[in-house]
Protein backbone atom coordinates (compact mmCIF):
# COMPACT_ATOMS: atom_id res chain seq x y z
CA UNK A 1 0.00 0.00 0.00
CA UNK A 2 1.68 3.07 -0.82
CA UNK A 3 1.38 5.75 2.34
CA UNK A 4 1.15 9.69 1.64
CA UNK A 5 4.05 11.01 1.96
CA UNK A 6 4.51 14.93 3.18
CA UNK A 7 8.03 15.03 2.58
CA UNK A 8 9.57 18.30 1.26
CA UNK A 9 11.92 16.43 -0.93
CA UNK A 10 12.77 14.21 -2.51
CA UNK A 11 9.49 14.31 -2.36
CA UNK A 12 5.99 12.51 -3.90
CA UNK A 13 5.46 12.27 -7.68
CA UNK A 14 2.26 11.43 -9.82
CA UNK A 15 1.26 7.84 -9.13
CA UNK A 16 0.19 7.77 -12.99
CA UNK A 17 3.99 8.90 -13.60
CA UNK A 18 5.46 6.33 -11.88
CA UNK A 19 3.33 3.41 -13.38
CA UNK A 20 4.28 5.09 -17.11
CA UNK A 21 7.87 4.75 -16.15
CA UNK A 22 6.91 1.23 -14.80
CA UNK A 23 5.76 -0.09 -18.23
CA UNK A 24 8.37 1.92 -19.75
CA UNK A 25 11.05 0.34 -17.47
CA UNK A 26 12.25 -2.33 -20.24
CA UNK A 27 11.38 -1.04 -23.73
CA UNK A 28 10.92 2.88 -24.44
CA UNK A 29 8.13 2.91 -26.83
CA UNK A 30 9.02 -0.07 -28.81
CA UNK A 31 13.03 1.15 -29.02
CA UNK A 32 14.21 -2.41 -27.22
CA UNK A 33 15.78 -0.60 -24.35
CA UNK A 34 15.31 1.36 -21.35
CA UNK A 35 15.91 5.34 -20.90
CA UNK A 36 18.74 4.39 -18.91
CA UNK A 37 20.24 2.88 -21.46
CA UNK A 38 20.53 4.80 -24.15
CA UNK A 39 22.93 7.25 -25.74
CA UNK A 40 22.36 11.15 -24.68
CA UNK A 41 23.23 11.48 -28.85
CA UNK A 42 20.92 8.74 -29.57
CA UNK A 43 17.24 9.93 -31.69
CA UNK A 44 14.91 8.35 -28.99
CA UNK A 45 16.71 10.58 -26.13
CA UNK A 46 17.00 13.59 -28.52
CA UNK A 47 13.14 13.03 -28.89
CA UNK A 48 12.83 12.58 -24.73
CA UNK A 49 14.81 15.77 -24.50
CA UNK A 50 12.93 18.01 -27.20
CA UNK A 51 9.55 17.45 -26.02
CA UNK A 52 10.50 18.06 -22.09
CA UNK A 53 11.70 21.17 -22.95
CA UNK A 54 8.62 21.64 -25.63
CA UNK A 55 6.36 20.88 -22.97
CA UNK A 56 8.05 23.43 -20.66
CA UNK A 57 7.57 26.29 -22.38
CA UNK A 58 3.99 25.59 -23.21
CA UNK A 59 3.50 25.20 -19.59
CA UNK A 60 5.18 28.21 -18.56
CA UNK A 61 4.76 30.41 -21.47
CA UNK A 62 8.36 31.17 -21.80
CA UNK A 63 8.90 32.71 -25.03
CA UNK A 64 12.03 32.48 -27.65
CA UNK A 65 14.13 35.07 -25.65
CA UNK A 66 15.11 32.28 -23.56
CA UNK A 67 17.37 29.55 -23.16
CA UNK A 68 16.46 26.64 -21.31
CA UNK A 69 18.51 24.36 -19.75
CA UNK A 70 18.34 20.89 -17.78
CA UNK A 71 22.01 20.25 -15.83
CA UNK A 72 23.04 18.75 -12.99
CA UNK A 73 24.03 20.12 -9.53
CA UNK A 74 20.70 21.05 -8.21
CA UNK A 75 19.83 24.27 -7.06
CA UNK A 76 22.79 24.45 -4.82
CA UNK A 77 24.90 24.30 -7.77
CA UNK A 78 23.12 27.24 -9.48
CA UNK A 79 24.28 29.22 -6.37
CA UNK A 80 27.71 29.46 -7.75
CA UNK A 81 26.95 29.26 -11.45
CA UNK A 82 24.74 32.13 -11.35
CA UNK A 83 27.34 34.87 -10.02
CA UNK A 84 30.23 33.48 -12.13
CA UNK A 85 27.98 33.84 -15.59
CA UNK A 86 25.92 37.11 -14.31
CA UNK A 87 28.66 39.69 -12.88
CA UNK A 88 29.92 42.27 -14.77
CA UNK A 89 33.46 43.69 -13.88
CA UNK A 90 31.87 45.47 -10.67
CA UNK A 91 31.14 41.78 -9.50
CA UNK A 92 28.03 43.32 -7.13
CA UNK A 93 24.53 41.76 -6.48
CA UNK A 94 21.60 42.07 -4.48
CA UNK A 95 20.06 39.50 -2.27
CA UNK A 96 16.76 39.05 -0.48
CA UNK A 97 17.14 36.61 2.28
CA UNK A 98 13.49 35.37 3.20
CA UNK A 99 14.97 32.14 4.77
CA UNK A 100 17.43 29.67 4.87
CA UNK A 101 17.82 28.87 1.46
CA UNK A 102 18.33 32.33 0.27
CA UNK A 103 20.62 33.07 2.76
CA UNK A 104 22.59 30.07 1.40
CA UNK A 105 22.68 31.65 -1.95
CA UNK A 106 23.95 34.84 -0.76
CA UNK A 107 27.25 33.21 1.33
CA UNK A 108 27.73 31.38 -1.76
CA UNK A 109 27.46 34.11 -4.00
CA UNK A 110 30.13 36.15 -1.46
CA UNK A 111 32.44 34.21 -3.00
CA UNK A 112 32.72 35.81 -6.34
CA UNK A 113 31.27 39.22 -5.77
CA UNK A 114 30.15 42.14 -2.98
CA UNK A 115 26.55 40.65 -2.02
CA UNK A 116 24.15 43.14 -0.65
CA UNK A 117 21.54 42.37 1.40
CA UNK A 118 18.77 44.03 -0.02
CA UNK A 119 16.27 43.23 2.72
CA UNK A 120 16.27 40.21 5.55
CA UNK A 121 13.74 38.70 7.35
CA UNK A 122 16.22 37.04 9.91
CA UNK A 123 15.28 39.45 13.08
CA UNK A 124 11.85 38.21 12.88
CA UNK A 125 12.48 34.36 12.53
CA UNK A 126 12.10 33.84 8.96
CA UNK A 127 8.40 34.33 9.37
CA UNK A 128 7.53 37.06 6.88
CA UNK A 129 8.33 39.01 4.21
CA UNK A 130 10.04 42.15 4.40
CA UNK A 131 7.82 45.19 2.94
CA UNK A 132 9.30 46.18 -0.08
CA UNK A 133 9.22 49.55 0.10
CA UNK A 134 12.01 48.96 2.96
CA UNK A 135 14.34 47.00 0.84
CA UNK A 136 17.79 48.50 -0.34
CA UNK A 137 18.79 47.36 -3.68
CA UNK A 138 22.16 48.69 -4.94
CA UNK A 139 21.75 50.31 -8.26
CA UNK A 140 25.20 48.91 -9.52
CA UNK A 141 24.09 45.11 -8.63
CA UNK A 142 23.77 43.47 -11.69
CA UNK A 143 20.58 41.51 -10.23
CA UNK A 144 18.53 40.99 -7.61
CA UNK A 145 18.14 37.35 -6.33
CA UNK A 146 15.17 36.27 -4.23
CA UNK A 147 13.52 32.53 -3.20
CA UNK A 148 9.88 32.00 -4.22
CA UNK A 149 9.46 29.52 -1.21
CA UNK A 150 11.45 28.96 1.74
CA UNK A 151 10.73 25.13 1.98
CA UNK A 152 11.92 25.11 5.61
CA UNK A 153 10.13 27.97 7.00
CA UNK A 154 6.93 27.88 4.72
CA UNK A 155 7.42 31.36 3.63
CA UNK A 156 6.06 32.05 -0.14
CA UNK A 157 6.20 35.91 -2.45
CA UNK A 158 2.39 35.95 -3.38
CA UNK A 159 3.90 39.03 -5.84
CA UNK A 160 6.53 38.93 -8.09
CA UNK A 161 9.04 42.38 -6.99
CA UNK A 162 9.45 45.51 -8.94
CA UNK A 163 13.36 45.83 -9.41
CA UNK A 164 15.46 47.95 -12.19
CA UNK A 165 17.77 45.14 -12.72
CA UNK A 166 17.15 41.90 -13.66
CA UNK A 167 15.23 39.44 -11.13
CA UNK A 168 17.17 35.91 -10.30
CA UNK A 169 15.22 33.75 -8.74
CA UNK A 170 15.56 30.20 -6.90
CA UNK A 171 12.03 28.30 -7.76
CA UNK A 172 12.41 25.01 -6.51
CA UNK A 173 9.68 24.41 -4.02
CA UNK A 174 7.21 26.03 -5.99
CA UNK A 175 8.14 25.68 -9.15
CA UNK A 176 5.08 24.82 -11.75
CA UNK A 177 2.92 25.16 -8.61
CA UNK A 178 0.44 28.26 -10.28
CA UNK A 179 1.62 30.26 -13.72
CA UNK A 180 4.37 32.35 -13.72
CA UNK A 181 5.08 35.65 -16.00
CA UNK A 182 8.51 34.44 -17.01
CA UNK A 183 9.33 37.58 -18.54
CA UNK A 184 9.31 39.69 -15.86
CA UNK A 185 12.37 37.27 -14.59
CA UNK A 186 16.44 37.34 -16.14
CA UNK A 187 16.65 34.00 -14.82
CA UNK A 188 14.14 31.00 -13.16
CA UNK A 189 15.92 28.11 -11.43
CA UNK A 190 14.17 24.99 -9.77
CA UNK A 191 15.72 21.68 -8.37
CA UNK A 192 13.36 19.07 -9.88
CA UNK A 193 12.84 17.12 -6.58
CA UNK A 194 10.07 18.98 -4.91
CA UNK A 195 7.12 19.78 -7.95
CA UNK A 196 8.79 18.30 -11.55
CA UNK A 197 11.10 14.90 -10.71
CA UNK A 198 13.04 12.99 -8.71
CA UNK A 199 16.61 14.90 -7.69
CA UNK A 200 19.76 14.93 -9.63
CA UNK A 201 18.41 17.61 -12.55
CA UNK A 202 17.86 21.11 -11.92
CA UNK A 203 16.05 23.69 -14.56
CA UNK A 204 17.41 26.69 -15.74
CA UNK A 205 15.49 29.42 -17.61
CA UNK A 206 17.70 32.18 -18.75
CA UNK A 207 16.88 35.40 -20.85
CA UNK A 208 19.61 35.47 -23.94
CA UNK A 209 20.73 38.56 -23.51
CA UNK A 210 22.32 38.36 -20.00
CA UNK A 211 24.88 35.82 -21.23
CA UNK A 212 28.27 37.02 -21.24
CA UNK A 213 31.74 35.89 -20.55
CA UNK A 214 31.57 33.86 -17.08
CA UNK A 215 33.91 34.84 -14.68
CA UNK A 216 37.42 33.71 -15.36
CA UNK A 217 38.21 30.32 -13.72
CA UNK A 218 34.18 29.50 -14.10
CA UNK A 219 34.10 25.60 -14.99
CA UNK A 220 33.26 24.58 -18.21
CA UNK A 221 30.27 22.62 -17.09
CA UNK A 222 28.46 25.68 -15.17
CA UNK A 223 29.30 28.13 -18.67
CA UNK A 224 25.71 28.83 -19.33
CA UNK A 225 26.75 29.46 -23.33
CA UNK A 226 28.62 25.96 -23.49
CA UNK A 227 25.60 24.51 -22.15
CA UNK A 228 23.35 26.03 -24.44
CA UNK A 229 25.78 25.63 -27.55
CA UNK A 230 25.68 21.82 -26.38
CA UNK A 231 21.71 21.51 -25.53
CA UNK A 232 22.68 21.14 -21.95
CA UNK A 233 24.94 17.99 -22.70
CA UNK A 234 28.43 19.37 -22.40
CA UNK A 235 28.52 16.35 -20.36
CA UNK A 236 26.31 12.99 -20.34
CA UNK A 237 23.43 14.53 -18.88
CA UNK A 238 21.16 12.61 -15.92
CA UNK A 239 18.90 11.03 -18.88
CA UNK A 240 16.59 9.13 -16.69
CA UNK A 241 16.10 11.74 -14.14
CA UNK A 242 15.03 14.37 -17.53
CA UNK A 243 12.89 11.70 -18.93
CA UNK A 244 10.65 11.37 -15.51
CA UNK A 245 10.42 15.18 -15.61
CA UNK A 246 9.16 14.62 -19.04
CA UNK A 247 6.82 12.51 -17.75
CA UNK A 248 5.53 14.99 -14.71
CA UNK A 249 5.12 17.94 -17.66
CA UNK A 250 3.12 15.68 -19.62
CA UNK A 251 1.09 14.74 -16.37
CA UNK A 252 0.62 18.84 -15.56
CA UNK A 253 -0.34 19.52 -19.17
CA UNK A 254 -2.85 16.69 -18.76
CA UNK A 255 -4.19 18.33 -15.67
CA UNK A 256 -5.36 21.19 -17.20
CA UNK A 257 -2.25 22.86 -17.02
CA UNK A 258 -0.71 25.58 -14.28
CA UNK A 259 -4.11 27.73 -13.65
CA UNK A 260 -6.10 24.23 -12.53
CA UNK A 261 -3.11 22.89 -10.62
CA UNK A 262 -2.60 26.15 -8.90
CA UNK A 263 -7.04 26.24 -7.96
CA UNK A 264 -6.01 22.02 -6.40
CA UNK A 265 -3.08 24.15 -4.56
CA UNK A 266 -5.33 27.02 -3.19
CA UNK A 267 -7.88 24.24 -2.13
CA UNK A 268 -5.69 21.90 -0.38
CA UNK A 269 -3.46 24.63 1.72
CA UNK A 270 -6.57 26.52 2.57
CA UNK A 271 -7.92 22.77 4.13
CA UNK A 272 -4.60 22.23 5.79
CA UNK A 273 -4.40 26.25 7.33
CA UNK A 274 -7.93 26.13 8.16
CA UNK A 275 -7.95 23.19 10.40
CA UNK A 276 -4.81 24.89 12.24
CA UNK A 277 -6.62 27.94 11.96
CA UNK A 278 -9.86 26.39 14.05
CA UNK A 279 -7.25 24.92 16.78
CA UNK A 280 -5.81 25.68 19.42
CA UNK A 281 -3.84 22.74 19.84
CA UNK A 282 -1.43 23.43 16.75
CA UNK A 283 -0.12 26.67 15.29
CA UNK A 284 1.79 28.27 12.29
CA UNK A 285 4.14 30.55 13.32
CA UNK A 286 4.28 32.09 9.30
CA UNK A 287 2.74 35.59 8.97
CA UNK A 288 -0.64 34.65 6.93
CA UNK A 289 -0.04 36.83 3.91
CA UNK A 290 3.22 35.24 3.34
CA UNK A 291 1.85 31.05 3.92
CA UNK A 292 3.15 28.96 1.60
CA UNK A 293 0.94 26.33 -0.23
CA UNK A 294 3.60 24.03 -0.44
CA UNK A 295 5.20 23.67 2.64
CA UNK A 296 2.87 24.16 5.39
CA UNK A 297 5.23 23.89 9.30
CA UNK A 298 2.70 23.67 12.60
CA UNK A 299 3.73 22.96 16.12
CA UNK A 300 1.93 21.28 18.97
CA UNK A 301 0.30 23.23 21.56
CA UNK A 302 3.11 20.55 23.87
CA UNK A 303 6.11 19.80 22.01
CA UNK A 304 6.49 16.64 24.43
CA UNK A 305 3.81 14.60 22.29
CA UNK A 306 5.40 15.39 19.24
CA UNK A 307 7.35 12.13 18.72
CA UNK A 308 3.76 10.28 19.07
CA UNK A 309 2.42 12.33 17.25
CA UNK A 310 4.87 11.51 14.57
CA UNK A 311 4.74 7.65 15.05
CA UNK A 312 0.95 7.22 15.18
CA UNK A 313 0.34 9.78 12.11
CA UNK A 314 3.30 6.95 10.53
CA UNK A 315 0.82 4.05 11.42
CA UNK A 316 -2.02 5.54 9.28
CA UNK A 317 0.08 5.93 6.21
CA UNK A 318 0.83 9.52 6.94
CA UNK A 319 4.96 9.50 6.69
CA UNK A 320 7.41 12.14 7.00
CA UNK A 321 5.83 14.64 8.52
CA UNK A 322 8.32 15.65 10.98
CA UNK A 323 10.06 19.06 10.38
CA UNK A 324 13.31 20.13 9.51
CA UNK A 325 15.83 19.96 12.76
CA UNK A 326 16.50 23.88 12.11
CA UNK A 327 12.52 24.76 13.22
CA UNK A 328 11.35 21.63 15.00
CA UNK A 329 7.95 20.80 14.96
CA UNK A 330 5.84 19.19 12.05
CA UNK A 331 6.22 20.48 8.49
CA UNK A 332 3.39 19.09 5.43
CA UNK A 333 4.70 19.47 2.35
CA UNK A 334 1.96 19.40 -0.28
CA UNK A 335 3.21 19.49 -3.85
CA UNK A 336 1.32 19.30 -7.03
CA UNK A 337 0.93 15.45 -6.91
CA UNK A 338 -0.16 15.13 -3.38
CA UNK A 339 -4.06 14.54 -3.81
CA UNK A 340 -6.61 16.14 -1.82
CA UNK A 341 -7.31 13.36 -0.24
CA UNK A 342 -3.75 13.57 1.25
CA UNK A 343 -4.93 16.21 3.30
CA UNK A 344 -8.54 15.34 4.06
CA UNK A 345 -6.50 12.19 5.92
CA UNK A 346 -3.76 14.22 7.78
CA UNK A 347 -6.26 17.06 8.86
CA UNK A 348 -8.56 14.00 9.85
CA UNK A 349 -5.78 12.59 11.63
CA UNK A 350 -5.18 15.65 13.48
CA UNK A 351 -8.40 16.80 14.56
CA UNK A 352 -8.34 13.11 16.32
CA UNK A 353 -5.29 13.54 18.01
CA UNK A 354 -6.45 16.50 19.34
CA UNK A 355 -9.35 15.23 20.81
CA UNK A 356 -7.58 12.43 22.36
CA UNK A 357 -4.44 14.26 23.77
CA UNK A 358 -5.92 17.84 23.68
Amino acid sequence: MRVYNFSAGPAVLPEAVLVRAREEMLDWRGSGMSVMEMSHRGPHFKQIAETAEADLRELLGVSEDYHCLFLQGGATGQFAAIPMNLLDDKRKMNYVVTGSWSKKAAAEAKQYGEVRIAATGEAENFTTIPDPASWRVDPEGVYLHYTTNETIGGVEFPFVPEADCPLVTDMSSDFLSRPVAVNRFGLIYAGAQKNMGPAGIVVVIVRKDLLRDPLPGTPSIWDYRKQVEAGSMLNTPPTYNWYLVGLVLEWLREQGGLVAIERRNIEKSELLYGAIEASDFYRNPVDPRYRSRMNVPFTLADPALDATFLKEASERGLVNLKGHRSVGGMRASIYNAMPIEGVKALVDFMQEFERRYG
